[in-house]
Formats: structure tokens, sequence, C-alpha cells
């Protein structure tokens, strides 16, 4: 690395405005502890399977058949949403490897488009879509923790606001300690999925489906309402690239990790969705709170229930402590570029973690869980995340009409794969808000409250100076 003349800070390269810059990786005075490098390919790799194979893969399914009530319906949509996601993640990989620094979709947003658009999806992270992911995330684990203790509704946001403020201290204890839990958690996840799996070909007898008679078509708006529903499930591809800063050779390692990771978990979702089908008749999957401990208990009994409750809870806790450990470096890079308070630019000087932001996050997730229902949460996580999504696609095309922009990592499949997925992005957003206009005006009321918040900031800064 080359070396600032008289700041010692450790360079990068992107590029900006046409022109290619230098920038500090981390942008820190010598007085402030660093951090550390401890990722690799297993453990990014983990991040992102371990992320996007959550707990909502385990009650997901309901929602989505509520849409699309037949058999081929169901599993095309969660091909299509693979497909998506996989654009998605090869958009993701380009901007990574040319900006491969701590901050993920605030940077990719920043440098291809504006600091004022970089803002704004800080913005939206915290106060709903991140946050939103932890509380929703949360709230599933509860419920399946219900399976081995009874609970009320208030007991249910008890556990779940317990399960996020332990992660987020394991995190607040070190990434090597959040990264280590996550590679742990998601190999034994993705064992325990592939033992369901052999479990059904080798004891599962089919259910017998409930005639329905004529099934109507279904409208374009309930399959793309059903595609919305099942892109929650594979929410947080994106999430590795907050943790560039904290990974070794991030600009082959991310790229990597984001396409082994999401064709990895398209095929676990297209055989675990096949499995509840095969075992429970499509009504009983449509009605189910709980489809994967229903599917177990038809196929094994109270036993399998009680173990495919165990691996929901497993899982959960693998997307809860990946969600908490990427957040809070987008929130740091915002401070340590002036666009948030400068006390969350803090490092703790043992951990060397962003422990501010850390505990920031964890309070505002907590307060969601006492406020919000499961699916308001959700909801809201969609259409956010994709009008966002669109705008980083559409950063992309502006990065490559650079005239010296030289890609590290090319996406396959430019121009057309970073087109359709802008296109379908728009359409995601478009109908998932369309669906229930009040609760989305809600909703972008908050992220559009962030404009104003971003230039009364600037404005403040530049008076100072």
């Amino acid at each position: 690395m080359r070396r600032a003349g008289g700041e010692g800070r450790p360079l990068g390269h992107g590029v900006t405005g046409g022109r290619v810059i230098h920038w500090p990786i981390l942008a820190t005075p010598q007085t402030r502890p660093a951090l550390d490098r401890p990722i690799g390919l297993l453990h990014a790799t983990a991040m992102v399977v371990g992320i996007i194979i959550g707990a909502s893969i385990f009650v997901q399914p309901s929602e989505i058949n509520r849409h699309v009530p037949s058999i081929p319906g169901v599993l095309s949509v969660w091909v299509v949403a693979g497909i998506l996601t996989l654009f998605g993640s090869l958009v993701c990989a380009e901007l990574s490897s040319a900006f491969p620094r701590t901050g993920g979709v605030y940077v990719f947003l920043k440098e291809t488009l504006s600091p004022g658009c970089g803002f704004l999806w800080g913005w939206a992270m915290f106060w709903s879509a991140h946050s939103g992911i932890i509380a929703a995330s949360s709230v599933i684990f509860a419920r399946y923790v219900a399976f081995f203790v009874p609970l009320d509704d208030w007991g249910i946001r008890a556990v779940a606001v317990s399960g996020i403020l332990v992660l987020s201290f394991v995190n607040y204890l070190g990434v090597r300690q959040g990264s280590r839990l996550q590679t742990a958690v998601t190999i034994s996840k993705v064992i325990a999925i592939a033992l369901l799996l052999a479990m059904v070909l080798a004891f599962g007898s089919p259910a017998r489906q409930t005639p329905t008679g004529d099934t109507p078509p279904v409208s374009f708006r309930e399959f793309v309402l059903a595609i919305s529903a099942a892109l929650f499930t594979f929410g947080g591809w994106h999430m590795v690239t907050y943790t560039a800063g904290e990974t070794r050779d991030p600009g082959k390692t991310i790229p990597r990790a984001l396409m082994i990771g999401a064709l990895t978990v398209t095929a676990c979702y297209v055989a675990l969705n096949a499995a509840y089908l095969y075992l429970l008749p499509l009504d009983r999957v449509t009605s189910s709170s709980r489809v994967a401990a229903d599917a177990a208990q038809a196929m094994a009994g109270p036993r399998g229930a009680a173990a495919i409750s165990a691996l929901v809870i497993l899982s959960a806790i693998g997307v809860l402590n990946g969600v908490i450990l990427a957040g809070p470096r987008t929130y740091f890079a915002m401070a340590d570029e002036g666009l948030a308070f400068s006390w969350l630019r803090h490092v703790h000087p043992r951990f060397h973690t962003p422990d501010r932001t850390i505990l920031i996050q964890a309070v505002w997730s907590c307060v969601l869980v006492g406020t919000g229902t499961y699916r308001d949460l959700f909801t809201r996580v969609i259409y956010t995340e994709w009008l966002f999504f669109a705008l980083m696609g559409i950063g992309l095309f502006r990065l490559r009409r650079r005239a010296d922009y030289v890609p590290v990592y090319r996406i396959w499949g430019y121009p057309a794969v970073p087109a359709l997925f802008i296109g379908a992005s728009l359409v995601v957003a478009a109908i998932q808000i369309a669906a229930d206009p009040w609760r989305a005006a809600t909703g972008l009321a908050i992220v559009v409250l962030g404009l104003p918040v971003y230039y009364l900031w600037v404005r403040t800064k530049h008076a100072n100076y």
C-alpha cells in the first residue's frame, strides 16, 4: 500500500467524477485503532449464505402461496427470485471490486451517483430497511423458541429483543468473533438442511393434495407480490460488501463470495420448498405460520418438528449475527466521511470494532420489535431496499461510461444483466407500494425525510469551515 504524505494512512483507489482518486481506506488518524482484516473467502461466503438463509425461509412460503396458489407457480417464483438475487450479486460484485472499502451500497451510491444518494441509503438502512431485517428476523427466532417454551405476543417480543442484544454484544467484542460464529452457524445449518432433504427423500411420503378445481390464472400483480415476498428471504446478499475494510483482498474475495453464495442459496431454497410441497398439502403450507416445523412433523412426528424448530433457531441466530455484523460498518463509514455524527467514528480501543454504531443499531432494532408486526416489517424492507438497488444498477452504468475506469472484475452479461436488474427492481418496488399505499407512504416518508436532513447537515458542515 502507498502512504499519504505526512498522514501515514493506507491508500486504496477508486474512480469518481471521471478521474482516478486515492482515498484512505479508513480515513482515520493514527491515534485511533484500525479495524482488523480477518475475513477471508470462507468467512465472506459464509456471511453471504448465512445472512440469506435466515429464519424467513421457514415461515415465508405461506406469504408466497397466498399470491400464487399452485405448485408450479410457487416453484417458479423461487427460481425467479433467485435469478434476480444472482443479477444483483453480479452488479454488487463489480462495484465492490471498484470500491473495496467499508460501507457497501452506501459507498457505491456515493461514488457513482452522489453523496446525497449514499446518505439516503444509510438513512433508510438505519431507520427502516436494515434495522427492519434485524427486527423481523428476531421475531421469527422468537416464534420458533415458542415451540419449546409457550409464549404470548409480548413474550415473543421479549425473546426477540434478547436475541438482538446478545448477538450485538458478540459483535461488540470483535469482528473475528462475529465472523467465526457466522461461519460455524452457516456450515451447521447447510449440513442440517442437506440432512433434512435427505430424510425427505428416504422417509417422506407425498401429501394428498386437496383438489381445487380449475385454478384461475395468476395475475402479473400477484406474481410480482409473490416474488417480493420471496425476495425478503433472499435479503442481505449485499451485506458482505459492508465489511470490505475488514476483508483480505476484498477486490477478489467479495465478488467470489457473492456469486458462490447466491447460487448456493437458490439451490437450497428451491429444494426446501419442493420438500414442503411434497410433505404438506398446498393449503396447509399457505395457512402455516411455522411451515418447516409442520413439514417435519408430517414426516417424523413431534421429534421431527422439534428438530426442525431447533434448526430454525440456529438459522435465525446466523442471519441475526450476520446482519448485526454488517450494518454498523455503513454508519461508521458515513461518520468517517462527515455524513453522520463524529462520535459514531469511534473504534473500541481493545476490540477494534465500531462499538457505538453497533449499540445504536441494537437499540433502534429493539424499538422496531416492540412497535411493528412481522408483515409490516418485511414489506417495508422490500420496497425500500429495491428502490435503492435500482439506483445501484444505474450507478454501474454511469461508472462504465467513465473513460479512465478499468474494471478489476467485469460483470457477466453486461449491459443486459444490470438493465434487467434495474427494471425488475423498479417493478417489484412499484407493485409492492401499490399493494398497500398507506403503509408504503409512511415508509417512503422516512426515506424522503432524509433529504432535508442531508442538506441541513452539509450546510452546517460547510459553515463550520
